[in-house]
């Protein structure tokens, strides 16, 4: 199954590859998301997902196959599961960053692939609520990271200038053992609330599509992991 999106965001395109390639900042923009660790270059995350009463949570992973930032361009491997095991989902994203203007337009071209209980539920409903996922992540980012208070933010603090070292009797220091290599280290993430599957999907989904949102978790997963 094919899914293609396309958006444009009013900075320029070295500004937005930053922000749509900063984990931490990304990672609160997508409803119900949240990157829980990251090891050999595997990004893991989970979603939350509610329908009704009904709270589910799936898991996903992500890796970048290319990740050219001279063109803007990277290139995602994508796989996300219920955790009851309704079924998998896994998926290829192929992003691409060009400048407009003063603006950047953003393609996004997802090959999504489904098995398992997921293989039931029509395209037409997935490609649905992927949209109005993608649509409320991309109103997110601009309002969380590409206005001016967000580049203002992350401009650097003026440095302080060097105090002149004090006179002291120099002790020689032990040398550091060497240490294995150990998997990257996570800032925490804010807990989000659930993504409300039904109010995504104006009230047209019942309990038993819950599993749909598997489809919709590999594209959130990869979306937002468009990281360093």
């Amino acid at each position: 199954m094919k899914i293609d999106n396309e958006f444009e965001v009013g900075v320029p395109v070295e500004r937005a590859w930053q922000a749509l390639t900063d984990l931490a900042g990304l990672a609160p923009c997508m409803p119900g998301a949240q990157l829980t660790g990251v090891e050999d270059e595997v990004y893991r995350g989970r979603v939350k997902v509610k329908v009704g009463p009904v709270i589910s949570q799936f898991a996903g992973t992500a890796r970048f196959v290319e990740k050219d930032e001279a063109a803007h361009h990277a290139v995602i491997s994508a796989v996300g599961k219920d955790t009851r095991g309704a079924g998998n989902a896994s998926a290829t994203i192929d992003a691409r960053l060009r400048a407009e203007g003063a603006g950047t337009v953003v393609t996004v071209s997802t090959d999504l692939n489904i098995s398992g209980k997921l293989a039931q539920f029509g395209s037409g409903m997935i490609k649905e609520i992927s949209e109005k996922l993608f649509t409320q992540f991309i109103e997110n980012v601009e309002a969380q990271l590409l206005t001016p208070d967000a580049e203002e933010a992350e401009a650097p603090a003026p440095a302080a200038e060097p105090k002149p070292p004090a006179q002291a009797e120099v002790q020689p220091q032990p040398q550091p053992q060497p240490q294995a290599p150990v998997p990257m280290a996570v800032s925490p993430q804010p807990v989000q609330e659930p993504l409300d599957l039904m109010r995504l999907a104006g009230g047209s989904v019942s309990r038993r599509l819950i599993p749909v949102a598997v489809a919709a978790v590999v594209v959130a997963v990869v979306i937002y992991l468009l990281v360093r």
